[in-house]
């Protein structure tokens, strides 16, 4: 454990053995777990919690106040992010907001790239990578595996469902389905996000079923209830499809819309 004698650490935060830099500040409210470390001129607001493991990069602030002008200074408000992330240069991720669940919620083992940000009430599951300058507004959904390239950025209370993957400079302002690709402004689907796929450890009985989906949900022209009906009784075993189309039955903003399949 080393604390650099310009940090600066409130007595109400609850730390463990961690390495703090030069310049950085923990306020008050803060609960940070063994094994973290916080690079110089980092600034860590409360109520945050942090798990162990975690890396934060220099100029990386944490837990400020929720962007929502709808937001109650004196209401409910926290960010917990979980194990063994990486927050590098300039990264912001904000708490949640009274407006909203009041809390933002990120993972474990995701790495956050320069100037990625998360807004106030989102949730990021495990193992996710946001490119440099990737952004996701307030209330997003991003679940486990998924990629977000640079200066993307997620629309509110939009989903990117497991293993999707949104190309850089895309504009999502729908729902990304689980296992596609998205890119451009309004953001289109292009496509599965193959290589996601095996390297996820999913076998060729499971892409090519999902391949057919795909064409059935988004090439084939059908009407979404009858893609979706034709999809699950097709494979009715392979738990990807059920997950395809059980995340697509469960929009409320709708799915973005098919571009050239393949």
């Amino acid at each position: 454990m080393s604390w650099h004698s310009t940090a600066i650490i409130d007595p109400r935060a609850q730390v463990g053995e961690i390495d703090v830099g030069p310049y950085a500040i923990i306020g008050p409210d803060v609960t940070i777990e063994d094994g973290v470390k916080i690079g110089p001129h980092c600034v860590v607001h409360g109520p945050t919690t942090i798990g162990r493991g975690t890396v934060l990069h220099a100029h990386v602030v944490l837990g400020d106040a929720p962007q929502d002008r709808k937001h109650d200074a004196d209401g409910p408000s926290e960010l917990v992010i979980g194990e063994d992330n990486i927050f590098r240069e300039f990264t912001t991720a904000h708490r949640g907001s009274s407006s909203g669940a009041g809390v933002t919620r990120i993972g474990d083992r995701n790495y956050f790239m320069a100037n990625s940000h998360v807004a106030h009430d989102c949730t990021v599951g495990n193992d996710c990578l946001f490119a440099n300058s990737a952004a996701i507004a307030g209330h997003v959904q991003i679940a486990d595996g998924a990629v977000l390239g640079g200066l993307c950025a997620v629309h509110q209370h939009t989903r990117v469902g497991r293993l999707a993957m949104v190309g850089g400079g895309a504009m999502c302002a729908q729902d990304v389905p689980p296992f596609t690709l998205a890119q451009g402004d309004r953001a289109r689907l292009y496509g599965l996000n193959i290589i996601g796929l095996r390297r996820a450890g999913a076998n060729n009985e499971v892409i090519s079923a999902l391949k057919k989906s795909w064409r059935l949900l988004f090439v084939d022209g059908l009407p979404r209830k009858v893609a979706l009906s034709r999809a699950t009784e097709a494979y009715p075993d392979v738990a990807e499809v059920a997950e395809l189309v059980a995340f697509i039955q469960a929009s409320e903003r709708g799915v973005c819309r098919g571009g050239l399949g393949r």
